[in-house]
């Protein structure tokens, strides 16, 4: 009987420790916001269910206490950041207000792994399940109510949020913020203004031309990062883009659209794989936001209408552009975020 209770005691102990947190904190701390000294942060490590590590910060409420049960939120986002920019700003903002969060890179990108020496690829499937793997990491926090958990899918992250949360029904709540859906815009242009199959058709050409010569190369071709000089004659929405990814404000050695861009066969996938195919069941909470004099915001608009339910939400903010909802506390709705948090997440 010593011999089994011993047993058995090993055995507690091992699956208590598996869920146990190690703080591990930051050795070099690059996140491009201003920092919280009230706000505490440490590495985290986590695998999707196809093995690849991923890496991302988790942030902890002032005065955390382990023993206590937080609700807590997944962040990721922009298409081509990092932890360090614009998820991190958010994440850091949600924890001074109470919640455990995590942000994190996604696949191939930033310190997060991939297959091989893959690097810089987007996919559909792939950034759609780091998602629900953070969901996993977040659910086994001995300090996490696994039954208030929700994400922020920021930019083109926001439309891989719509597509996990109508997915897995883990998730809570949902907010969406400054949305692009990727898989819209690669298959038909901006404004759908390549919206016929041969244009398709034509991209698709090009891409998979592109493949065979990787393929004799060894390296992957790139392009999508932010045109560093500036045209005078660029549109007002790349200026911005500008303004954060390539000066002091938001500029990160690791992000992709910081520095040279995509895999250009990344976005051959996104032209057939449409990620809000079934965005009309979620029956989840979900906070839409975008800006009013935004370039994206019909991405947005339109994604809404497919919403369906009494616990969905537009918001429209005045005057604010794409980027403003990066980092701008003007005009990010921390309060209305917040609320919305606390109605779902309880």
């Amino acid at each position: 009987m010593k011999y089994l209770l011993a047993v058995l005691a090993v055995i507690v102990l091992s699956v208590s420790s598996a869920c146990a947190f190690d703080f591990e904190a930051l050795t070099d701390d690059t996140r491009v916001f201003a920092k919280n000294p009230d706000v505490k942060v440490s590495m985290a490590r986590f695998h999707n269910r196809y093995g690849i590590d991923l890496v991302g910060h988790i942030y902890l409420p002032k005065d955390f206490d382990a023993n206590k049960k937080y609700a807590a939120l997944a962040v990721s986002g922009p298409f081509g950041a990092v932890k360090e920019q614009s998820s991190g700003l958010y994440a850091q903002e949600m924890a001074r207000r109470g919640y455990v969060t995590l942000a994190f890179d996604p696949s191939f990108t930033g310190e997060s792994g991939g297959v091989g020496n893959s690097r810089n690829l987007g996919s559909p499937e792939i950034n759609t399940e780091d998602f629900s793997a953070a969901v996993d990491y977040l659910s086994v926090q001995d300090f996490v109510d696994p039954e208030k958990i929700g994400i922020i899918g920021i930019c083109g992250w926001g439309g891989f949020a719509l597509n996990v949360a109508a997915m897995d029904t883990r998730i809570k709540a949902t907010l969406v913020s400054t949305m692009y859906d990727l898989t819209r815009m690669a298959a038909n242009g901006y404004f759908d203004s390549e919206d016929s199959p041969d244009t398709r058709y034509t991209k698709k050409q090009m891409m998979n031309a592109q493949r065979t010569q990787d393929y004799m190369n060894g390296t992957f071709a790139r392009a999508g990062g932010v045109i560093d000089p500036l045209p005078e004659d660029a549109p007002q929405f790349v200026k911005d883009y500008h303004a954060y990814y390539k000066t002091p404000r938001g500029y990160h050695a690791r992000s992709v659209n910081s520095n040279e861009g995509w895999n250009t066969t990344s976005f051959l996938p996104f032209i057939v794989m449409p990620i809000l195919k079934h965005a009309d069941e979620i029956r989840s909470a979900v906070l839409v936001i975008h800006g009013e004099n935004a370039h994206s915001r019909y991405f947005s608009e339109d994604a809404f209408k497919l919403l369906k339910g009494d616990n969905k939400k537009l918001m429209i903010i005045p005057g604010a552009s794409h980027v403003d909802l990066y980092d701008n506390f003007e005009k990010i709705p921390f309060n209305d975020i917040d609320e919305f948090f606390k109605t779902y997440l309880k």
